[in-house]
Formats: structure tokens, C-alpha cells, sequence
């Protein structure tokens, strides 16, 4: 398919949810070191168990600096209900001071002048941040055109056939910017999540129920099954 197609076919694609979902509201918007937080947390993790660790994070320690300043273990006993909290209770308080250390404060608001590029490439030198949740946190708190690509969203574009065949999820933040429009990313990065959970599971998706099934490269070839 040439990229002219592609890009087509990803539009109608986000047409489509777009009539069939509506736009979604992103509600909780958070400051753009909240959202980095959060999205550590959510890593291996549902929403609900998320927020629960973020939630009791904060009542622990209520301001950024005491989570850096804190007992490894105290920190790790208040995110428990989000797993793997040994892992991710150093990784919070690592990426804390290191950021203390090299701007001086916690604040990540300068993040918002930096060009998208230099923003990423700045939040992915951390240990443990990756393009998807660098990509939260520039869509999501700062306003920037940046696509994050989870687990739904690579099966649902790549079922689709936006993606070419065995791209990971880490090739497919770049290559679903291209292809997609900037004002669309918002929108489509949460709606293909909804279609991933409701109908296009990763066992026994509801093809037959899918309001995509007619651009759908994995139903017209389970169709020919």
C-alpha cells in the first residue's frame, strides 16, 4: 500500500471511531511529572491498580520531594497495590533525583518549549521511561504531537494493517505520527485503546461486531479461514 493510501485508510479509520465512539474527554489531566509518575505505575498494571498506587503515593507523601527524600522501603510498601513495586519504587525516586540534580527543582514544565524531539529524547534518557510512556506524558500533559502506542493500540493497528507486518510497538509511535494527523492523535490513541479492550481482544476478538471489519486486513483474512 503506498503511504498515500496508508494515510487514507488511517483517517477513515479514526472517522470511523470518531462516529462510532465520539470524541473521548481525557478528564484527569495532570501535571506533566504526575503523568510520568502515573504512567510508571501503570506499567504491567490495569487503571484501577494505577491510580490505587498513585492515589496512596500521594496521601503518603504528599509533596515529590519527600517521595525522593523517603526510605526505599516506605515508598515501595505505598505503590504495592500497583506490582512490581520494588522495581518501580527505585525507578520513581532514581528518575526524582535525577532530575533534582540536573534542573535544580521537580518541576518539568520547561518541557513544553523544548521541540518534540529534544522533549522525548530528554524524557527517555531516564531508566525506565520508553517512547510509549514519554508519549503519555507529551500528548497528555503537555499538548505536543506525539502518538503513544500500548499494547491495544500496536494489535488494533496492526490487525488493521496500518502498521507493516512485525513492527513493534516501539517502531509503531513514529511510524503512526507519519501517518496519522497531529489533531488526530489524541482522539484515536484513546478510542483504539477502547476498541482494543471492548471488542478487539488479543483472545477471541469480536470481529464480527467490529465497526472496523471492513478495513480490517485480520478479518478479511480470518473471513478466507
Amino acid at each position: 500500500m503506498s503511504t498515500a493510501a496508508l494515510k487514507r485508510k488511517a483517517l477513515r479509520v479514526h472517522q470511523v471511531l470518531l462516529d462510532y465512539y465520539g470524541s473521548p474527554d481525557w478528564s484527569s489531566k495532570k501535571p506533566p511529572l504526575d503523568e510520568l509518575i502515573s504512567t510508571i505505575l501503570s506499567q504491567n498494571t490495569n487503571d484501577r491498580n494505577r491510580d490505587r498506587a498513585f492515589a496512596n503515593l500521594l496521601d503518603t507523601f504528599p509533596t515529590w520531594g519527600e517521595v525522593r527524600d523517603a526510605q526505599l522501603p516506605e515508598v515501595i510498601e505505598s505503590i504495592r497495590s500497583a506490582g512490581l513495586a520494588n522495581q518501580k519504587g527505585q525507578r520513581i525516586q532514581q528518575i526524582l533525583r535525577d532530575i533534582s540534580r540536573e534542573r535544580g527543582s521537580l518541576d518539568l514544565q520547561f518541557l513544553k518549549e523544548m521541540t518534540l524531539e529534544d522533549a522525548r529524547t530528554w524524557l527517555t534518557g531516564f531508566k525506565g521511561v520508553g517512547p510509549k510512556t514519554a508519549a503519555i506524558v507529551l500528548l497528555f500533559s503537555l499538548g505536543k504531537a506525539a502518538f503513544p502506542v500500548d499494547t491495544h493500540v500496536h494489535r488494533v493497528s496492526g490487525r488493521l494493517g496500518l502498521l507493516p507486518a512485525r513492527m513493534t510497538a516501539e517502531a509503531a509511535h513514529t511510524h503512526l505520527e507519519y501517518i496519522l494527523s497531529p489533531d488526530a492523535y489524541y482522539a484515536a490513541h484513546l478510542n483504539m485503546i477502547r476498541l482494543g479492550r471492548e471488542v478487539c481482544k488479543a483472545q477471541r476478538p469480536q470481529c464480527s461486531g467490529c465497526v472496523l471489519k471492513r478495513l480490517c486486513n485480520y478479518y478479511r483474512t480470518q473471513r478466507r479461514m
